[in-house]
Order: structure tokens, then sequence, then C-alpha cells
């Protein structure tokens, strides 16, 4: 980080996508519903892809007991779990509906429970989830099956019950282990309570673990988040995912109830960032690109140096680029050159299952250019490089024409030390890595065309 001068960071410091996906989610379109989403699926399983090649599945679990103060995610707060009972039904429907399109025992190679509060269902609730999705598709040996936990809402039991039906990794919401600032937000749990819930998690053999932090959040200083580092360090999990604090209280409801005068500076997040960089790696940790740091013997580790690494909406991910189904309310799926998005409110979620309809809303059907730039930008989020010849072979393009306005605004990131132009392409260099999402950006033709940006959280 020395070498980041204030200056740079100043002008990356901008809203800007973190292109899960390209096109982002806010280009979605209502025109874009369930009879297009349907034909997808048919076409995916008339094709030779869809024995060839596993799905990613994803289901969203939107309950959670308590409102943590900073989140964005699509929740509802409840304490009545009678609720999830009501909703494994529908989603069982909804698996039903999307069998009838693909066919039976489509294999899976990668599923992911979020939220909400996965974790919420009881432990009838999640047996009978996994049993739904086991009766339906086939999961594959050695895939990657993950589930996000609260820690206030599992023990050692729970986390074995995990293991039984078949999730391998599991991925903890810690945030910052300061109790000041874990009463800010409105989520207190002690850091004891997470070190025993990961050594157990280690005894019981998950393949990996990983912890989520927020830097930015009230009443945080880079001095109090150093503390919470250390004991990260201690704690020594797999994985790390470090996300930057977003305040839109004007787009999320319960940001309102976070005290603004209480939030660090601009320059106080950069010096949390900055510490985190150092302290992470001085802890053995590779950084592998973004928000996410894992240990040199994780798969997401491996995978980054062999260059097969990958992402989608769930971030970087070791599994090939695959189709995704989204299950629940507002989940978004990924099948062949479509993207599609549930529903995002429960009672609109369960009309269109009640009339035996898939509950797309919105999406879209991407055209030969967003593909190009589609492959353009994971290439430069995920192997940090874009290679001109493979492009060229893959979409028959002259990629010097082809991009000549993105390859000249990155000469001014060349002259900042971020890219490096050459003859085979571009490489994103060690600094560079810092700010790979703006240099993604260059090559995002929605947003070179709309400069309101103020929807997408800072680069910094």
């Amino acid at each position: 980080m020395t070498a980041v001068t204030p200056e740079l960071l100043t002008r990356f410091d901008v809203p800007g996508p973190r292109y899960t996906s390209y096109p982002t989610a806010d280009r979605f379109v209502e025109a874009f519903g369930q009879e297009d989403y349907a034909l997808a699926l048919a076409q995916r399983h008339l094709g030779t892809g869809s024995k060839a090649m596993p799905l990613s599945l994803y289901v969203h679990i939107p309950f959670c007991e308590s409102l943590c103060y900073y989140c964005a995610c699509n929740k509802i707060i409840t304490k009545h779990h009678d609720r999830a009972d009501v909703y494994l039904r529908y989603l069982s429907r909804e698996i039903d509906l999307h069998t009838a399109q693909c066919g039976v025992g489509q294999v899976v190679s990668q599923l992911h429970l979020g939220g909400g509060t996965p974790t919420f269902l009881s432990d009838d609730g999640l047996c009978e989830l996994m049993s739904m999705l086991k009766r339906s598709f086939t999961l594959a040996p050695g895939g990657e099956y993950s589930i996000e936990v609260d820690p206030r809402t599992v023990n050692a039991e729970r986390l074995a019950l995990l293991a039984e039906l078949g999730f391998n990794r599991l991925s903890f919401g810690v945030q910052d282990f300061d109790s000041e600032v874990q009463k800010a937000v409105h989520r207190v749990q002690p850091a004891e309570q997470v070190f025993a819930l990961v050594e157990s998690a280690r005894t019981i053999g998950f393949d990996s673990i990983n912890v989520d932090l927020i830097y930015g959040l009230p009443r945080q200083t880079p001095e109090s988040f150093d503390r919470t580092l250390s004991q990260i360090a201690q704690l020594r999990p797999d994985r790390i995912a470090l996300y930057a604090y977003a305040h839109l209280p004007e787009r999320f409801k319960p940001q309102r109830r976070i005290i603004s005068a209480e939030l660090p500076t601009a320059g106080a997040k950069v010096a949390m960032l900055s510490r985190s960089l150092d302290a992470f790696i001085d802890a053995g940790y590779v950084y592998v690109g973004m928000d996410h740091f894992a240990l040199p013997t994780d798969a997401l580790a491996i995978a980054k140096r062999q260059g097969r690494l990958h992402r989608n909406f769930q971030g970087y991910s070791t599994q090939p680029d695959c189709d995704l189904i989204g299950l629940g309310v507002s989940a978004i799926g990924r099948i062949g050159a479509t993207y599609s998005q549930n529903a995002k409110t429960l009672d609109e979620y369960y009309d269109f299952l009640d009339q035996g309809r898939l509950p797309v809303v919105r999406g879209l059907a991407l055209n030969r250019d967003d593909l190009v730039r589609r492959a353009a930008i994971m290439a430069l989020m995920c192997q940090g490089e874009l290679l001109i010849e493979p492009m060229e072979q893959a979409w028959l393009i002259d990629f010097k024409k082809y991009f000549a306005a993105e390859l000249d605004r990155l000469k001014d990131m060349e002259t900042q030390g971020l890219v490096e132009l050459g003859s085979e392409g571009v490489r994103v260099t060690p600094m560079g890595w810092f700010f790979v999402r703006g240099i993604a950006m260059v090559f995002d033709r929605y947003l070179q065309a709309d400069r309101t940006r103020a929807r997408f959280s800072r680069i910094i």
C-alpha cells in the first residue's frame, strides 16, 4: 500500500459495480419474464451442455430474527419460525417447476445457501430443504456446498448436522469483534462464541471456513479494527472476505438507524483497508482479488495460482463458469446467455407459485457485445490479464479495433502503475489488483454511457 498515493485513492473513491455479473443486475428489465426463463431452461435441457456441464444452485432464505443496521440484503425480520415452514413448501413448488423444464437429476457441483439467515431454519427445516434438493438434483462428489452462518444461531451440534447434510464449507458473519461497533450496528456476538464455533467446525472436518468482515462501520477506528485483525489472525480462518460498508440510507431503510456522525472518515476507511491488507499478508494469506483473501493451502488460493479462478453472483469461486439456478425470493440466476431474478416480496413470490408459474419478474438476454465484454471483464477480475489472441479466437474480433476507446482510457492507468499494456494484451499490476473494479469499469459499455453511479457501493 505504500505505493498508493492519496491522489490515486481520491480518484478511485467512486461508486462502481462489484461485477459478480456483466451486465450488472441494475440492467435487468421487466420485459424478460418467466416465459423467457422457461425457454432458457428448456434450451439447456435440449442442448448437450446440460449433460456435460454441472449446475450451480443458490437458495435464498430471507428470514432473520433481528435486524443488523448495516444490512442491504433482501430479508424479513421475524421471530415466527413457522413462516419458514410455509416458505419451504413454496420452495418445493419452485424446484418442481424447474425439474419440469430441465429434468430430474441434473448434476450440481456448487450449492450456496444465503440470506437473510439460512440457519434461521430449524434442524428439521434444513433436513427438509436438503432432502428436496437431493430428490430433484444430483449433488456431485467433491463439489462445493456452502452455507452462511450467523454465529448466534448455531452450536457445535448444529454444525455437525450441517456436515451430515453434505455442507463442506461454512461462512461465519463476524463483521467486527469490537463490542462498541457491534452495539452500533445491532449485532452483538462475543468473540469467544465465534472462536468456539470455528474450533468445532475444524474438529468436524469442514473443507473451508470463511469469515466475513466489514470496515467503515459506525464507531470503528483504525486502532479498534487493528484489534479485530489481530483476533482474526489468531482465529486463522481458511478464507476472509473483507467488505467496505456502503452507507446508502436512501436505498436501504435499516441503514437509517445508523448515526452518520459515528461513521469513520474516508481517510480512516483507507487506513483500515491498508492495515487490513498488511495484516492479512503478514499472517500468510494470499490476496485473491478485490475483497477476498485465502490461506495458500485453500482451494481458492490454489485456483488463483493455477489461473482457474471464476466469478459468479456469490463472488470468487473455484468452480467452472456454469449455469446457475437461483431459488427463493429475490434470487438471481444465470442460464446460458440470460440472467433472471425472482420476485422480491414474499406475497408476489407466493402468488406466482400459486399460479403454477416460475416467479421470475425481470432479467436480461445478453447480446453479442455483452458476451464479449463479460469475457473481458471476468478475465481481468479473475486472471488479472486480458490477452488479445484468446479473445480474438473466441469472439472473432479485431481486439485493438474493438476496444480502441478502452485501450486509450487505460493509458492513463498505465502511467499510474495500475496496468501494463503490451503486444499480448492488458495485465493488472500488483498495485492494480487493489483497484481492479476500476480497471474493469473501463470495459463496461453501460457504465461509460451512464455516469449515474450512486446506486453502487464505493470502490474504496
